[in-house]
């Protein structure tokens, strides 16, 4: 398969803060490849070096097969670009808005126009293109600013932390979106700290924290790392500290708890058993005990445990 996206060793200081520290990255074409990490785990530090805004201080990155650091003209004619904040011209009207990107990317006026109105009815916009952006709600705004990045038609795009701050229904069209994008032929690169979004988005997954990927893969394989599977389990607010003890045997420094439930990943189904027994035999009532799947924030905060226990990141800290 053909790489988007491919980056080796990627360094980036500021000062005396290591933002990158050797980011290897691969990104197939054709795909929504998801870079999932915690603030400031170099998630926009590595987007900006790949979209030509920044130049590594070591390493190397390919867009489409152009050296970002060499071939920037050649790489900014490939690709889109939505940041966490819209970045449009609030005194223009939505359609204004786009038919201006497009003239500044070299478009004449009619197929800037007849572009503009293409991407305003996929974004599902036409009705008030002809009000000012500041009128228009901050989900509006959000899918017009990647109507924007769409406009030279990208064959990569990318897309750092785009639903920040937008309610549910929102945050949801713009999924929409990104997939129509990837079914017509882009591949994206979405950042996100949103858990949800980058497991149902993404065919890919990198983890990455204090400036490197630490685990790889799709949804199912980063989750088959925290043990396939999670007991979970309900007990008393008063009984969650005795019920991570009771459990620690069946996953040694695994035990987590997370709101008012108990988690224990396992490998076997047969520990749900065992972990119904060890509760009971240490007094302890249970209000509800489950097998199920992993949710990605779950194999999130097990894989970036497993990092800072065994101390890899003393060199960047």
């Amino acid at each position: 398969m053909r790489q988007a996206i491919l980056a080796e060793n990627l360094t980036k200081r500021f000062r005396k803060t290591v933002a990158l520290a050797g980011l290897d990255l691969e990104v197939p074409e054709g795909i929504v490849f998801g870079l999932l990490g915690p603030n400031g785990a170099g998630k926009t530090t590595a987007v900006r070096i790949l979209a030509t805004l920044l130049r590594p201080d070591a390493g190397h990155a390919y867009v489409g097969g152009h050296d970002v650091a060499t071939d920037g003209a050649a790489v900014r004619r490939l690709i889109g670009l939505t940041g966490q904040y819209a970045a449009l011209d609030e005194a223009l009207t939505g359609h204004e808005n786009l038919v201006l990107i497009g003239r500044l990317q070299g478009m004449r006026a009619g197929a800037a126009r007849r572009r503009a109105w293409d991407l305003l009815e996929l974004v599902d916009l036409a009705e008030p293109a002809g009000r000012p952006v500041r009128t228009y709600s901050g989900g509006m705004r959000r899918r017009v600013d990647l109507a924007a990045s769409l406009v030279g038609h990208p064959t990569v795009l990318f897309l750092d932390e785009p639903t920040t701050g937008l309610d549910p229904a929102s945050r949801i069209a713009l999924w929409n979106l990104v997939t129509q994008t990837v079914a017509a032929g882009t591949s994206v690169l979405l950042t996100s700290q949103y858990l949800e979004e980058v497991d149902r988005l993404a065919a890919r997954i990198a983890v990455v924290d204090h400036g490197r990927v630490i685990a790889e893969g799709t949804p199912a394989e980063l989750k088959a790392q925290v043990g396939g599977q999670v007991v979970a389990t309900h007990v008393g607010p008063q009984h969650m500290q005795q019920a991570s003890v009771a459990l620690e045997p069946i996953a040694p420094g695994q035990v987590r708890t997370d709101g008012d439930e108990v988690v224990v990943p396992v490998s076997d189904p047969t520990k749900l058993n065992e972990a119904l027994g060890r509760l009971l035999s240490a007094g302890i009532s249970v209000e509800e005990i489950a097998l199920r799947r992993p949710r990605l924030d779950e194999v999130f905060l097990n894989l970036t445990a497993r990092q800072q226990d065994a101390g890899i990141f003393e060199e960047v800290a």
